[in-house]
């Protein structure tokens, strides 16, 4: 028997959605330059008139694949986050908050290469979702050291956190890079490397309020 009918705004919202997953596919396998309307359009199976009901332009659609490119992340990171508890010790908490960001990268590539560009161009339509990842990851850090202990008494406490976070930050942009360029294929061990760089950074900080397992 068949399903009701889709109400109009039902069926807004599905051809919205169709576009959009059109969009991160042509994106991800043609890259920034293969993303037109017509070929968004066509892949999600409507006229190329329709397109212009969702969105109003091809930078209009690149800032909606940013944004729930973003939100997907931060979802993830929340995620993880009530699930950290479960780690068995600091050094598997600090490994997961280094693996979920190389993992979302890997899920759209080209986004994020758009999303390093974007992040120093003021006219970019992604610029805003370049940032608020960046920010997002730099929150996500910070939290997790503050929950393996390390303090956060005052301002400066914060600032030190927030400048390693942002150091470890452009680490695991370098070992994304060299994932996606076939350089360095397993990302386990990539996450091995960043550890290991972490280790100096945390020493940076003065002592944890509790032993600090596994670093």
């Amino acid at each position: 028997m068949a399903g009701a009918p889709l109400s109009r705004s039902e069926a807004k919202d599905l051809t919205r959605r169709r576009l959009m997953r059109a969009g991160f596919a042509i994106l991800d396998a043609e890259g920034e330059a293969g993303l037109t309307t017509v070929k968004v359009a066509r892949a999600a199976g409507i006229a190329q008139s329709s397109f212009y009901v969702h969105f109003k332009d091809r930078q209009d659609l690149l800032r909606a694949l940013g944004e729930q490119a973003g939100e997907r992340l931060r979802e993830a990171m929340r995620e993880a986050r009530m699930r950290s508890g479960e780690a068995p010790d600091d050094r598997e908490r600090l490994r997961a908050a280094f693996r979920l960001p190389l993992e979302a990268i890997c899920r759209h590539p080209e986004l994020f290469r758009i999303g390093l560009r974007a992040r120093h161009d003021p006219a970019s339509p992604l610029r805003e979702y370049a940032l608020a990842t960046a920010a997002a990851y730099r929150a996500h850090f910070v939290a997790d050291l503050t929950a393996m202990g390390f303090p956060v008494a005052d301002e400066g406490d914060r600032r030190r956190l927030e400048m390693i976070a942002d150091g470890v930050g452009a680490l695991t942009n370098a070992m994304a890079l060299g994932h996606l360029e076939g350089r360095y294929p397993d990302l386990e061990e990539a996450v091995d490397v960043l550890v290991t760089f972490s280790r100096g950074y945390l020493r940076l900080l003065r002592p944890p309020r509790r032993p600090f397992n596994g670093i």
